[in-house]
């Protein structure tokens, strides 16, 4: 395979952003119905919220390959290559299967009365890579709301709504009730959903929906609870099971919240996936592995990785850092795109360090470097631009002190380039 074959085809898929988001089932109806309806043939799982449902997918899908299952895995956004938003037991998919995905739903666009967005024509491909792969079960991601989400045409085995806050209001509703109910709309008749919703408006608009479809909800602090024992340990008392001194495979406490929804998760599918087990369930949670949260990209000089792309994840990553890394010198080098509240996130992030960088991703959607760092300026006594991530990422390593500590955060763009400048690869388009 010519390897200028892939980067073709990988550049028209990546133009087909040019349709923007288009929220709706039709397109992707049609298109799946050309290939087979390919996830129909596989179990599945599909999750949504504004924070931490890469983790939980991620999760789900370690606890199910530690229990002898084949596991497809749909996520989104890719860091460095779009190899990664389709997994099969753990690894992408490699670039002979991409293009092969590819031409196959390609093939397929003549049924269509519209083009189909850049989101719609790869979660075409991931469906179909399941069912040609022959896994039993699949995690699915969705890329934005749930109800009109590209990937909601599943009827999944379960459904988990991680939680809900404030993202995408152009496209979701302006407050957390209306971006609650584009969430909820994941929910299938008679099929349980897992949450960690907290606030009472968005718990109030899930339980409608779920009553409407007779489908059972288990909430975190109520069906089921955790009592952190330190280190990313804790207990679990279940909905059936209690289970003691577990172990989050992933950094920051945030992430035992994430790893108790997975064990929920788990429990409610041990009837229909009868492999899982305590061990397989302990195994799973401790080799859990999410590329660019809280990942340590570097050892000396520590570096970290982390996408804390919202207000909520930028006040969780900050509280890690005050617990983990108190009195260490902090270089943050942080880029943050159009549609986020920068000037909050910033408030939790750029008090802790003794330098920013601010910079820019190589996407339309990116903040001008200058914008963060002005405001970044009333808040940390040294601020610096510099116009490209792998420039930001360099400076940050050539003048951080021994001791010190570089962070790369604010968006995952930012995030999979430097990962990409660390890494000496070429980042494809985020």
């Amino acid at each position: 395979m010519a390897s200028d074959d892939l980067d073709r085809c990988l550049n028209r898929l990546f133009g087909l952003r040019r349709f923007g988001i288009r929220l709706g089932l039709g397109t992707i109806r049609t298109l799946l119905g050309r290939l087979g309806d390919p996830q129909r043939r596989y179990e599945t799982i599909h999750i949504a919220g504004t924070n931490g449902k890469g983790s939980v997918a991620a999760g789900i899908a370690a606890v199910l390959r530690c229990a002898g299952y084949r596991v497809g895995l749909y996520t989104s956004p890719h860091l460095v290559r779009f190899n990664e938003r389709i997994q099969v037991d753990g690894a992408p998919l490699g670039d002979g299967e991409i293009l092969a995905l590819y031409r196959r739903v390609e093939r397929a666009l003549p049924a269509l009365s519209r083009e189909p967005t850049f989101f719609e024509f790869a979660t075409a491909m991931a469906f179909d890579a399941f069912a040609r792969a022959g896994v039993e079960w699949a995690v699915i991601e969705t890329g934005m709301g749930g109800r009109l989400d590209a990937t909601n045409v599943l009827t999944p085995r379960l459904a988990v709504v991680t939680n809900v806050s404030l993202e995408h209001r152009e496209y979701l509703g302006k407050t957390l009730a209306q971006i609650a109910a584009e969430k909820a709309g994941i929910v299938k008749r008679g099929r349980p959903v897992v949450t960690g919703i907290r606030q009472a408006s968005a718990w109030e608009v899930l339980c409608r929906t779920a009553a409407r479809r007779a489908a059972p909800v288990y909430r975190l602090g109520r069906d089921f609870r955790v009592r952190r024992a330190g280190a990313g340990r804790f207990d679990y008392r279940g909905i059936r099971h209690r289970f003691r001194g577990l172990q989050a495979g992933l950094a920051g406490e945030h992430q035992i919240v994430n790893a108790a929804l997975v064990a929920a998760a788990c429990e409610l599918l041990m009837p229909r996936a009868g492999r899982i087990t305590e061990e397989s369930l302990r195994a799973g949670l401790a080799a859990t592995r999410w590329p660019g949260r809280l990942e340590q990209a570097c050892a000396r000089p520590l570096v970290l990785l982390d996408g804390a792309h919202n207000l909520d994840a930028s006040r969780a990553l900050a509280r890690h850092l005050k617990e983990a890394f108190p009195g260490r010198p902090l270089t943050l080098v942080v880029g943050i795109l159009d549609d986020k509240p920068y000037g909050a996130m910033l408030r939790h992030l750029a008090p802790l360090a003794a330098r920013v960088i601010a910079t820019r991703a190589a996407t339309p959607r990116a903040l001008p470097a200058e914008t963060i760092a002005a405001a970044a300026s009333r808040l940390a006594p040294r601020v610096d631009v510099r116009p490209t991530v792998a420039e930001a990422l360099q400076e940050a390593l050539r003048t951080v002190p021994e001791e010190g500590l570089v962070l790369v955060a604010g968006s995952l763009y930012v995030v999979g380039e430097a990962k990409a400048a660390l890494e000496g690869s070429l980042v494809q388009p985020g």
